[in-house]
């Protein structure tokens, strides 16, 4: 598979006085993006359910290519891991304006990312299916 896309739409709300998508409302469509693919049923059908039930985000870097706006269309978010541990893995994002591979990249972002239990607030190694299901959406590649 290598890459997970996923439309999301920009709210009238996440935009600030300049007429763009701000930063943490940025952060939250990557956020959307990211539970579609990890919350979602494919997650619970590979056996990886466990990841809906405690994930934090241990580090986040945006770097901002073009103005995203809420214009009622949607925007195009790929995702994809590139990087895998025992405790943690890193995900890679490209967020296009539009629908559209060939719309502009606005956004290319990555998350470090940490299975929590929740139960006992700790940091958790990933189970083998875990493990499996995030190898699916390796990217092979050094950034977004």
């Amino acid at each position: 598979m290598g890459v997970f896309i996923t439309e999301v739409r920009p709210r009238w709300s996440d935009m600030d006085v300049y007429g763009h998508v701000n930063h943490a409302n940025t952060v939250t469509l990557l956020e959307e993006a990211r539970i579609a693919l990890l919350f979602g049923e494919s997650a619970r059908h590979a056996g990886a359910e466990h990841i809906a039930k405690g994930v934090v985000v241990a580090r986040i870097v945006v770097d901002y290519h073009a103005p995203l706006v809420a214009n009622g269309g949607v925007v195009r978010i790929s995702l994809s891991v590139r990087e895998m541990r025992h405790a943690a893995f890193t995900m890679d994002y490209e967020v296009h304006t539009g629908p559209s591979v060939d719309d502009p990249v606005a956004v290319t972002a990555e998350t470090l990312l940490v299975p929590y239990d929740l139960a006992s607030g700790r940091p958790r190694r990933m189970s083998e299916a875990e493990k499996d299901f995030l190898a699916a959406w390796r990217s092979g590649s050094n950034g977004a």
